[in-house]
């Protein structure tokens, strides 16, 4: 790697990435001990995968500051496969994931996320926040006075720190001084260490025991294709999400192949399949974090943690882990979004407002961001298929009758281009004059052939002039209304 390639991607703020890097690595600790739990998987299974793939991501992914670990949205879908055919094949559907996901890297399939309008990101965000919020309220509910009182000291560490310095990431003196104090004076709280056993051991490569066969690939193949979309699209999505926070561009294509690559080998050393993390990637960034380096140090801290400082680590208290994910649920929501609900067009905010909905009640981003992906669609053909007009005219002493069509012809206008025209009344000729507009799909030269023929029915004598390029050969191939060849005529 060339020198300055090495300085702008990992070396231009060291200090910054450790420190991000460790408050990020001591929050991946319970939440990839839950997501194991999620998955029905030994918490090692979590928390080496969250090791490995923030680890080979740091060197393969297109976002520089991005975190990606093991995460609950891809653990749901595993759910089924570990309880019906257990942990090996789970290692093998994580194995095929990457595949796919790195095939899709390669036919620059990461292009799609211009189809994702800004509506749905930005609803994508708030389901986001809002279940990262819901996810803690268990750590709230039926629990000591102490507890709240530690999330709310926690709280006011995290806010109140930085307004009298940013020397240190405020969540990183929150866990530390609320363990302290929970340890000196031997609090009696949930602990890390009471979510599950963290491993002692450092991982091994393993091949999936399993019987390479067709039956095991038509057992694995449907996770897989689940896996390998989910993840690519909370990646993509984190993505975004952490070019806007930071200003900066990133690689859609190469994360990708990046995220395929991390879920390979993480599949080949007993971990299981993840992708791009919304709530790390805010703590790493609101942190102080920026390169490359500081999801290496993530990774790394998490690993010299839960194995060699184990016995510590087991004894922070999870309400103050709790603080720092209230702060992530906080500072990820836009409530800009909501002052200006009734700004925005309609469309837009309906865009929005489902796809929040959709995610939060099924829990499913992939099913949210599908809503909110159709319903764009479905509003923009709409708005687009408004946008034509037909005029007429006559000439010649009424001899001839001109039709000025401009806009947009597609299966959303269709039908409001053949009701344009009038084909009861008696003209000897009728030009079409399609200059202004332009025929996008075999719908629209339908109802071009539709109009011609209705008109050729009364008698009228009809021709079809300046049709563009594209739409000539559009309709030279798929229309009935001519002989073959016809159109190039008309086009002169």
């Amino acid at each position: 790697m060339p020198i300055p390639s090495l300085r702008s991607t990992w070396l231009f703020n060291v200090r910054g990435d450790l420190l991000a890097g460790l408050v990020v690595a001591l929050a991946l600790i319970p939440e990839a001990i839950a997501f194991s739990i999620i998955a029905g998987v030994d918490p090692k299974v979590g928390l080496y995968a969250s090791f490995s793939i923030a680890v080979i991501i740091a060197f393969t992914g297109g976002r520089p500051g991005m975190i990606s670990a093991a995460t609950g949205a891809m653990a749901l879908v595993m759910v089924t496969l570990v309880k019906e055919h257990g942990l090996q094949y789970l290692l093998a559907a994580t194995v095929l994931t990457g595949v796919l996901q790195v095939l899709a890297g390669l036919f620059k399939l990461g292009a799609l996320m211009r189809f994702v309008s800004r509506s749905v990101i930005t609803g994508f965000v708030n389901a986001l926040a809002i279940l990262i919020f819901l996810a803690q309220l268990p750590e709230l509910t039926n629990v000591s006075w102490i507890v709240y009182a530690m999330t709310a000291a926690g709280l006011a560490i995290i806010y109140g720190l930085p307004y009298l310095t940013r020397a240190v990431p405020s969540p990183l003196v929150t866990i530390l001084v609320l363990t302290a104090v929970s340890m000196v004076l031997g609090l009696d709280v949930r602990t890390v260490g009471d979510m599950g056993e963290l491993p002692s051991t450092l991982p091994v490569f393993l091949l999936p025991d399993i019987p390479l066969n067709w039956h095991t690939l038509t057992i694995v193949l449907p996770y897989a294709l689940t896996l390998a979309v989910v993840g690519l699209l909370e990646s993509m999505m984190t993505a975004s999400i952490v070019d806007e926070l930071t200003d900066t561009p990133s690689d859609k294509n190469r994360e990708c192949v990046g995220q395929g690559v991390a879920n390979i080998a993480t599949g080949f050393i007993g971990g299981m399949a993840g992708c791009a993390m919304i709530g790390q990637s805010v703590i790493n960034v609101k942190s102080g974090g920026r390169g490359r380096l500081s999801t290496l140090a993530a990774g790394l801290f998490l690993l010299i943690l839960i194995v060699f400082l184990g016995p510590w680590v087991s004894r922070i208290p999870m309400a103050a882990l709790v603080a720092v994910m209230i702060m992530v649920s906080i500072g990820t929501f836009n409530w800009d979004s909501i002052r200006k609900l009734r700004q925005h067009p309609p469309s837009s905010s309906l865009v929005m407002i489902a796809t929040v909905l959709v995610t939060v009640f099924t829990h499913d981003l992939a099913q949210g961001v599908f809503v909110g992906v159709l319903l764009s669609g479905l509003f923009f053909a709409h708005k687009v298929g408004r946008v034509l007009r037909v005029d007429r005219h006559s000439e010649e002493a009424g001899q001839l009758r001109v039709y000025t069509v401009v806009g947009q012809v597609f299966f959303a206008s269709s039908e409001a281009f053949v009701a344009a025209f009038d084909f009861k009344e008696v003209v000897p000729r009728v030009r079409i004059a399609v200059g202004g507009a332009h025929f996008w799909d075999l719908t629209a030269v339908s109802a071009l052939d539709k109009v011609v023929l209705k008109f050729r029915r009364e008698g009228a004598v009809v021709e079809v002039t300046g049709l563009s390029e594209a739409s000539a050969t559009m309709v030279d191939r798929f229309g009935q209304h001519d002989k073959p060849g016809a159109v190039e005529r008309l086009m002169h």
